[in-house]
């Protein structure tokens, strides 16, 4: 094994439109840096943006966002969310965009998949803002389905990997979680 020294070798992760409401208007940012804390209830999920981000703003002003999944379809537009700021262009535009309980989370029709998020805590990191969410309701459409849950082969995930700068599609499945590794047990 050859030592690379601390790099983030976690990718590939998948790539998220955050949306927020950011001065009465709605923003989308594309985000990698997504995180499950747990899987109780509740559920909390987390985001990392660099404290420069526009949509941050959002966040703290509103106590929301909402995490949307693009399919590969939206490669394009998520990109786009990823490189151009709020600050000055009008993202929203490219979607039909849709409120949840909130009222101040936008999330994508186009997407596939949205989770609408209270604003749980907010981890303050000198370059990062690290916000934890609590889940509220999750949205999926039909075509995403099976046997009323997200079939991940549907959703056709848009992966980001950071050390390669691409984007990747999802492979196939390869075993069974916890069912794997029961050939090893004595």
């Amino acid at each position: 094994m050859k030592s690379l020294g601390p790099i983030n070798a976690l990718y590939p992760m998948p790539t998220t439109l955050v949306g927020t409401t950011v001065n009465g208007k709605p923003n989308f940012l594309a985000v990698a840096h997504v995180g499950i804390l747990n899987h109780g209830t509740p559920q909390y999920l987390s985001i990392g943006l660099h404290k420069s981000h526009y949509s941050n703003a959002g966040i703290f002003e509103n106590k929301s966002f909402s995490i949307c999944l693009p399919s590969e379809d939206l490669i394009v537009e998520a990109d786009y969310c990823g490189i151009m700021t709020g600050k000055k262009t009008d993202k929203a535009a490219l979607f039909d965009i849709f409120y949840g309980q909130t009222k101040t989370a936008p999330m994508i029709r186009q997407c596939p998949v949205n989770m609408e998020l209270n604003l749980y805590d907010v981890l303050d990191f000198s370059t990062h803002d690290i916000f934890i969410g609590e889940l509220i309701e999750t949205y999926a459409d039909d075509s995403v389905l099976t046997d009323g849950g997200i079939d991940i082969a549907k959703l056709r995930p848009l992966l980001f990997d950071m050390a390669g700068k691409k984007y990747w599609s999802l492979g196939q499945a390869v075993g069974s979680c916890w069912n794997a590794g029961k050939s090893l047990k004595k």
